[in-house]
Order: structure tokens, then sequence, then C-alpha cells
């Protein structure tokens, strides 16, 4: 039996406020609190667990913060993409998103030598255009959708999907998809933001949303032979100082459980192995 855990991070630092137009001073400084505060702390956090994580990181992120940037390689852990704004490829051309693409992989380049195996779609909101862009730039896995939350599975290409119409699935493709889940994210439960359009109320009691995380991890444990967990956390968000107690004790509960902390390549990998040894 082996449950695997990916903590993963994105680090959006500013990226984020500015994509929905909240450039004033006090949203900027939110973001800012996590590239010069939160990312350090999360960083000191893992390394006295010896935890290797994964970081989404716009490419914004790195032209604008480079220190911290150069920190979190520099402690070992994998960048993966996160587009060069947090702009939802969704919400933009296939040439704006591929332009996008390469700008930041470019960035990635620089710090690591080498280019992104993963990719995270700003808002988890990929375009039409996002498999076909990832597969030929040489993208290994996605890590944006929600369709199974233990299991690793390839993605589809070229679904047809109408109202009017049963939904024509595509084929499966090379690329490999890390699932998600909003509940296992950080930004929902705990921020608060406000726009013109929509308020999200977060400042959520950080030790229940600790339950739920464990709770979910216990059930892969408990149901499961095989499967990967992947935990979301922004340093801007989870970096906050009653937070951070609370990651810690995600942590040790986990390890309590005897979860296997990897990067979410590092996972990848313990999949296709898993993949090529179950029937079927």
């Amino acid at each position: 039996m082996t449950s695997i855990v990916c903590l993963s991070f994105d680090f959006d630092a500013i990226s984020g406020f500015i994509s929905r137009g909240m450039v004033s001073p006090s949203p900027i400084s939110r973001g800012e609190f996590g590239a010069r505060v939160g990312a350090a702390r999360v960083l000191s956090l893992l390394k006295k667990y010896d935890i290797a994580s994964t970081w989404f990181i716009p490419g914004h992120t790195l032209e604008t913060f480079p220190e911290p940037c150069q920190a979190v390689f520099d402690h070992g852990h994998e960048i993966g993409h996160h587009g060069w704004t947090h702009v939802p490829p969704a919400m933009q051309s296939a040439e704006e998103e591929e332009a996008g693409l390469l700008r930041a992989n470019e960035c990635i380049h620089r710090l690591t030598g080498q280019y992104a195996k993963g990719y995270r779609s700003p808002s988890w909101d990929l375009s039409e255009h996002s498999v076909a862009l990832l597969l030929k730039h040489g993208f290994i896995y996605d890590s944006s959708m929600m369709g199974d939350d233990y299991h690793p599975y390839r993605v589809r290409q070229g679904d047809q999907i109408s109202l009017q119409a049963p939904a024509i699935w595509g084929p499966p493709s090379q690329l490999i998809e890390m699932p998600i889940s909003w509940s296992l994210d950080d930004y929902p439960h705990f921020e608060f933001i406000r726009t013109a359009q929509t308020i999200l109320p977060g400042n959520m009691n950080a030790h229940h949303v600790l339950q739920n995380w464990v709770d979910d991890f216990l059930y892969l444990k408990q149901s499961l032979e095989w499967g990967i967990l992947t935990y979301t956390f922004h340093p801007f968000v989870i970096g906050r100082g009653h937070r951070m107690i609370v990651l810690e004790k995600l942590i040790c509960q986990l390890k309590e459980q005897g979860a296997v902390f990897m990067t979410m390549s590092q996972a990848v990998e313990a999949y296709l192995q898993h993949d090529q040894r179950v029937p079927g």
C-alpha cells in the first residue's frame, strides 16, 4: 500500500491581483507578503521536515521577485509552469496563450537550466488550445483538472462539448493529469477578496480546514491500495502565522499516517511505474 502526497505551492505573488485589475497599494502588498515573508516561512518549514515540493511560478513572479524564486530552487524544489501572468488561458487567444507559455518557460530555463515538465493553469481554467500547446512544447504533466482525486490519468484531446447534444470524448493523449481540488486549496478557505461583482469571504477557522485535509488523506489510505493526493497552497495565504501552524500540523499528521512525500514530477514517474504493473 502506497499513499503519496504532493505539496504544491502556487507562487503567484502580485500577479494574481494584477490579473484581476487590483493594482492599488493594498492588494499589491498582499502579494508582496507572499514573496517577501510567506515564501521564506514555507521554505524553512519544508527544510525542517526534509520535504521536496513543487512550486508553480508565473513568469511575472520569476522576473519581479528573482531572489525568493532562486531560494525555492536552491532549496531543491521543483519549479513548474504557471503561465506568464495569472490570466486564465480560457480568457486568452491561442496566440496569447502560447506567447505566455514560451516567455515564462524561458524564465524557468534561466533559473533552473531546464524547461518545466509540469504546468498548472492560472485559476485552473484551461482553454480549448491548452492541451495541444502543452504537448507541442514538451510538457509531461498538467495539474489543472478534477476528473479524479487520487489517481492521475491521461488527458483527453479534442472533446466536443455541446448543450444540445451528448458530449463526444476525444482520445487520450500523452499528457498526464495530476488532479487537484478546490477543497484541497488554501485560497478559497482563507482569502477575503472583494470585487465589484463578487465577495469571497474566506477567513475560515484553520483547524476546521485542517481536519478536511487530513480526512482526505485518511480516505486514500483506508480505501485504496495506491494513490496520490495533491494539496495546493499559496505563500501569501498559507504563510500567515496561524496557518503556518496548521500546515506544520498537517505535515506531522501525514507523516504519522505513513504518507510518502514527492515532487509532482517524482509522483508522475511513480504513476507511470504503477500503471505498467496494473492489468488492464
